[in-house]
């Protein structure tokens, strides 16, 4: 078997996994915290004064990141959820259901930015622009993800049925991403193209908002870790290695 997928196998098993997560989540949040200090200082006090929007401009390194951090989290959920009712593999069900509630707060802090930077800029909280209202969109698909899961009590079809919705979900995702190009939008057009390795962005303006997008990935596999490791552990309860790692912690 090929190294890499014998890696995987073996980190699949439960034991393994709440092995794995209970080592690497502090490294991934302590990564998160290095990236995401520097990139708040860089982004509140040392980059310049946009010519346009003024300091106004500085929740840029908020918002840009929370919203990266939203879709790429939703099409990491729909990969999980699309192993997972494919080869039936338990884990990648709670890897898909852990991911909902880090990408819904990552679309709610994209949101809240969003009113926050509209209002100097475009003289309203909110606006049904096709970028907000698809944005919008996705934060209720992460919602029904969650609550799909919490409703039904068997605990393989709940996650089966949070997986079919996340990969029907997916749809949204490059709506959100090319609204600007597809439809008349008061929102800006894509400074940066990651495709086409393009930026507007003055060099002395972009490294904080690399930094932010940097920490927000470190930042959702710690989160994504922690949460599937507790949902391992429920799930798991009644086997001797969970009963003796409860036992340790007491």
């Amino acid at each position: 078997m090929n190294a890499l997928l014998l890696w995987f196998h073996r980190t699949g098993s439960p034991p393994n996994f709440d092995r794995f997560a209970a080592r690497w989540v502090p490294w991934c949040f302590g990564i998160a915290l290095a990236l995401l200090l520097p990139a708040v200082y860089g982004g509140l006090f040392v980059v310049p004064t946009d010519y346009k929007q003024g300091d106004a401009f500085r929740i840029l390194y908020v918002h840009v990141p929370a919203a990266w951090a939203a879709m790429s989290i939703f099409i990491a959920m729909a990969v999980q959820a699309f192993i997972a009712l494919v080869w039936r593999i338990k884990l990648c069900e709670v890897l898909a259901v852990s991911s909902a509630p880090v990408g819904a707060i990552f679309a709610a802090i994209t949101l809240v930015t969003g009113a926050i930077w509209g209002r100097p800029t475009w003289g309203t909280w909110w606006e049904w622009d096709p970028r907000l209202t698809s944005m919008l969109v996705m934060f209720f698909l992460y919602l029904g993800v969650i609550a799909l899961h919490g409703a039904i009590e068997d605990r393989r079809a709940a996650a089966r049925a949070a997986c079919f919705l996340a990969l029907i979900g997916l749809v949204n995702v490059p709506i959100v991403h090319f609204s600007v190009d597809w439809w008349n939008s008061l929102h800006q057009g894509r400074t940066i193209s990651i495709v086409r390795g393009e930026s507007q962005m003055h060099p002395s303006m972009l490294w904080p908002l690399v930094l932010g997008v940097l920490a927000t990935k470190a930042w959702y596999v710690g989160s994504l870790l922690q949460r599937a490791r507790a949902m391992n552990l429920e799930h798991e309860n009644a086997q001797p290695w969970a009963r003796a790692l409860a036992a340790e912690v007491r």
